[in-house]
């Protein structure tokens, strides 16, 4: 509907720049441009290259997201960015440019949690989040557990990895069987073909006296990485199939266990898997059908949304907009270890609000210069914005 709130979301979290558009929970734009390949080479994310790809593609994404939208920056509500976690440099050149939209367009700014965005994004797939919401957030930074009785205020941390993130033991793993970057998909597309009872991987922390949500996959990654040396040193071929569908099945199997208690133990009847692991064809198949045995309903939104996007920023931006929550200031810092219970940013300091550029202060002066004074810190990061090419 017209009187829901329009906002744009930006994300540079990690290696791709993705740029949303969103009208309440209705997806207008989701435009992403992706540094996968510079990294590939180098068997990970390099964050000085992430930066650099992200400096480059930020107006030209920004511009093809308001032409798939068919708006113009001006009919914006307001500008949302991921304030943190992620790579200190990436998140600074997404700040930095919702900074400067935000100033020139005259438009509220809204730091918010890269995870938190993930949890949101479900409501351009299914519609608004039940209160409380039980969330298992799988990517390859993060393997968490949370619970949301507030998308936008209160979210808690039931549980998280303790040491390598499932996306990323995709990643070593696929990087033993030299299949390559990203694990993730690799891994997906050789299990189908595998047996994933062919091994008996370790399932981390899944004894009676561990942690009951906390995730570990650092042991089974060195599990697989033993098992294939030695079947190498012996001579015998590996069992590229195998090997992966049991990884895999290791890896789901602790994951839809946990995140199927954590629902039970919590009087919640519903589960939403986000984050880019929850693109693993395994990983939804296993959850619908313990989520069904429980009685439990599973959302999960489609592979598109899972993996990093502008569009989650602009779902979680839209709806502070909408539950009348306070913007971040012009100061608002990028929070590399940003906490999941810090869902928005506010800023260090309370600012006036922004004038548009080309318009009177109040005070008899227009502001086209006195940003560079005031706020120079950020034109350091982002080094295209003008006001030709910031109106799309």
């Amino acid at each position: 509907m017209a009187d829901e709130p329009l906002v744009l979301g930006i994300e540079t979290s990690c290696d791709e720049t993705g740029v949303g558009i969103v009208r309440g929970h209705t997806l207008l734009a989701d435009a992403v441009a992706s540094s996968v390949d510079e990294h590939a080479r180098y068997g990970g994310v390099v964050p000085e290259v992430a930066s650099r790809a992200h400096l480059e593609a930020m107006v030209p994404t920004i511009q093809r997201a308001l032409k798939q939208a068919g708006v113009s920056a001006r009919d914006l509500d307001g500008i949302a960015v991921t304030a943190g976690p992620g790579l200190a440099g990436a998140l600074l050149v997404g700040v930095s440019a919702a900074k400067a939209y935000a100033y020139a367009l005259g438009k509220p700014l809204y730091g918010v949690n890269h995870l938190a965005s993930h949890i949101c994004v479900d409501q351009l797939e299914h519609g608004a989040l039940p209160e409380p919401t039980m969330a298992l957030l799988v990517s390859g930074g993060h393997s968490s557990l949370l619970l949301a009785p507030d998308i936008t205020s209160d979210v808690r941390p039931l549980g998280a990895t303790i040491d390598d993130a499932a996306g990323e033991a995709f990643d070593k793993v696929a990087r033993v069987l030299g299949l390559g970057f990203p694990g993730g998909p690799v891994i997906d597309r050789y299990a189908r073909d595998g047996d994933p009872a062919a091994i008996a991987f370790p399932r981390g922390l899944s004894g009676g006296r561990d942690p009951l949500y906390d995730f570990s996959f650092s042991g089974l990654k060195t599990a697989v990485a033993r098992w294939v040396e030695a079947r190498r040193r012996d001579g015998q071929d590996v069992p590229v199939a195998d090997v992966a569908a049991s990884f895999q099945e290791a890896v789901v199997d602790v994951l839809t266990r946990k995140a199927v208690r954590a629902c039970r133990d919590n009087g919640v009847d519903h589960l939403m898997i986000g984050g880019g692991v929850a693109a693993n064809s395994r990983l939804r198949a296993l959850a619908e059908q313990r989520c069904t045995d429980a009685g439990i309903r599973l959302r999960v939104p489609r592979p598109g949304l899972c993996t990093d996007n502008g569009a989650m920023v602009a779902a979680l931006g839209a709806e502070m907009v909408a539950r009348g929550r306070a913007a971040s200031t012009l100061d608002l810092p990028a929070d590399s270890s940003l906490p999941v219970t810090d869902v928005s940013v506010p800023g260090y300091a309370q600012h006036p609000a922004p004038v548009p550029v080309g318009t009177d202060d109040g005070h008899g002066h227009g502001n086209g210069s006195s940003h560079g004074s005031a706020h120079g810190h950020d034109h350091d990061h982002v080094h295209e914005v003008s006001k030709d090419n910031l109106y799309g």
